[in-house]
C-alpha cells in the first residue's frame, strides 16, 4: 500500500463502500415489498420470486461479463477510440483482481457497488410487468438490462473517461439517466409489447384503475427504497482523492471526495439536496394527485431521480424546485401515455424513473450550463444539447430499443406472457395442470352450491 496515508486512503475506501452495499441492498428489499403490495392477492408468489430471481442470475453474468463491459467501452462505438481492451483484461472473471487477492482491496467492493446498481436497473423493470409475463421471459429482459443494457450506458457517460462526458459534455451524478432513464425507457419497450393486464381497459379504450392489494406494504416498500438511496448516493461518489490523481485543476491542494467524474462533492452538500428533492417530490405529487397515497408516496422517489443529475451541484431550493417540476411533469405524462397509447405501467415505473430521469437530465443542461463536467481539460462543458442528447441515448438508445427488440423476440418464440387461463386464476397456479385443477375445484364447489 505504500505509506501509511495510502494505506488509511485505501482502507477508508474499502470500508466506504462496503458500507453502501447493505444499504443499497434495502432498496432491493423495498423493491420486493412494493412489488408485492402493488399486485393481487393471486399474484403474490409470483411477483415475489420474479424480483427475488434477478439477485442470482444477475450477479452471476455481471461477474462473467458486465463488469468487463464497464471498463472496456468507454469510448462508445468508436466515437472516441476502439475498445479498452487493456482496462478490460484487468477485469475479466479470471483477473487476479476478481478473486481473493490482499493485494488489491478495492475492486470487489467497486464491483458489488455497481453489482447493486444492475439489480436496481433490472428491478424497475420488474414492478412495471407484474401480474403478466412470465418468470423466465423476465429474467432473460433482466440480464439484458442489468449485466448489459445499463452498463453499457454507465461505461459511456459514467465513466470519468466516457465518451458523452469528453464530446457532450454529459453530467448526470447521482444517475437520472444512466440508471433511472434507461431503465424506464427499456420497462416503456417491454410494455409496449407484453400489453396490459387483463381487465385493465375498458371496452371503448378507457382505463381502469387497479388499486394496490396493500398500501401498507407499498408505503413501508417505498420507505425502505428511500433508506436504501442514501447508499446509492454513496456509492456514486469517490470518497478521497488527491489532487495529483486528477490534476488538481478544480480541487487544488485538498484532499476530497468527488463524484464518479472525480469532480468534487460533499456528503454533507448530497444530503440537503436529497432530502429537499424527496420533499419537493412527495409535496408535488400530493397536490398534483389530490392527496392518493400511492403517487405521494412515488413521487418522493420521482423528486429525487428528476434532481440527481445535478445533486452535487444544485442549490437546495433548487433540488426541491427540480424534483416538485419533475414529479408533476412524470405524473401527467403517466396517465396521458397510458390513455393515448394503452401502456399498462402497474406501478408507474416508467414515469417514476423513465420520465423523471429523462426530466432530469434536460433540466440540468441548462441550470448548469457552462459548469465543467470534469477535472480533466479538453473536456466538453454541460451543456443542454449535450444533455438532451444523452437523455435520449439512455431512454430510447440503451433503453426502449433493446426493451422492445429482445421483448419482441420472446413474444415470437411464445414464452414472452402468461396465458390467459392462468393470468385469470393468478400466476401463483405457475403449472397449467395445477391451473385446471384449480379450475375444476371452483366448477365443483359451483356445481354443488346449485344442488
Amino acid at each position: 500500500m505504500g505509506n501509511n496515508l495510502d494505506a488509511l486512503t485505501t482502507v477508508f475506501t474499502e470500508f466506504y463502500y462496503w458500507v453502501s452495499i447493505p444499504l443499497m441492498f434495502l432498496i432491493h428489499v423495498g423493491f420486493c415489498m412494493y412489488e408485492v403490495g402493488a399486485s393481487r392477492r393471486k399474484n403474490h408468489m409470483h411477483t415475489l420470486m420474479k424480483n427475488t430471481m434477478i439477485i442470482p442470475l444477475v450477479t452471476t453474468t455481471f461477474f462473467l461479463f458486465g463488469w468487463w463491459i464497464y471498463w472496456a467501452f468507454p469510448n462508445g462505438p468508436f466515437i472516441n477510440g476502439g475498445l479498452d481492451l487493456a482496462s478490460g483484461e484487468a477485469n475479466l472473471p479470471w483477473s487476479p483482481t476478481m478473486g481473493t487477492n490482499l493485494e488489491d482491496r478495492i475492486t470487489g467492493v467497486f464491483w458489488a457497488a455497481f453489482l447493486l446498481f444492475s439489480w436496481t436497473a433490472a428491478s424497475i423493470v420488474s414492478g412495471s410487468v407484474i401480474e403478466r409475463i412470465t418468470s423466465g421471459a423476465f429474467w432473460i429482459l433482466a440480464v439484458v438490462i442489468g449485466s448489459m443494457a445499463w452498463i453499457i450506458d454507465a461505461s459511456w457517460g459514467w465513466h470519468y473517461a466516457g465518451w458523452m462526458v469528453v464530446k457532450l459534455g454529459y453530467h448526470d451524478a447521482y444517475a437520472s439517466g444512466v440508471i433511472h432513464a434507461i431503465a424506464g425507457g427499456f420497462a416503456l419497450g417491454v410494455l409496449a409489447v407484453l400489453g396490459p393486464r387483463l381487465g385493465k381497459f375498458r371496452a371503448d379504450g378507457t382505463p381502469r384503475n387497479i388499486d394496490p392489494h396493500n398500501p401498507w406494504m407499498v408505503c413501508v416498500g417505498l420507505f425502505i427504497i428511500y433508506a436504501g438511496f442514501w447508499g446509492f448516493y454513496m456509492a456514486c461518489n469517490v470518497p478521497l482523492i488527491s489532487p495529483e490523481g486528477i490534476g488538481g485543476q478544480i480541487t487544488g491542494e485538498t484532499w476530497t471526495a468527488t463524484t464518479i467524474y472525480l469532480t468534487p462533492t460533499t456528503l454533507g452538500a448530497i444530503t440537503v439536496n436529497f432530502l429537499l428533492s424527496l420533499s419537493g417530490g412527495m409535496m408535488a405529487a400530493y397536490l398534483v394527485s389530490g392527496g392518493n397515497a400511492f403517487w405521494t408516496y412515488s413521487g418522493g422517489l420521482a423528486g429525487i431521480i428528476t434532481a440527481s443529475a445535478g445533486n452535487d451541484l444544485y442549490h437546495p431550493m433548487q433540488a426541491f424546485l427540480i424534483g416538485g417540476a419533475g414529479t408533476v411533469c412524470a405524473y401527467k405524462l403517466h396517465f396521458f401515455v397510458e390513455r393515448k397509447f394503452k401502456i399498462d405501467d402497474a406501478v408507474g415505473a416508467v414515469a417514476v424513473h423513465g420520465y423523471a430521469g429523462f426530466i432530469g437530465l434536460v433540466i440540468c443542461g441548462f441550470v448548469l450550463w457552462g459548469y465543467p463536467s470534469s477535472p480533466y481539460e479538453g473536456y466538453a462543458a454541460i451543456n443542454p444539447l449535450g444533455q438532451l442528447a444523452g437523455a435520449v441515448i439512455m431512454f430510447f438508445g440503451l433503453g426502449f430499443l433493446p426493451g422492445f427488440i429482445v421483448a419482441g423476440l420472446l413474444k415470437g418464440m411464445g414464452i414472452l406472457r402468461i396465458p390467459r387461463e392462468i393470468e385469470l386464476l393468478g400466476l401463483d397456479f405457475s403449472e397449467a395442470e395445477e391451473a385446471e385443477a384449480a379450475a375444476e375445484d371452483v366448477r365443483a364447489a359451483t356445481r354443488d352450491l346449485m344442488k
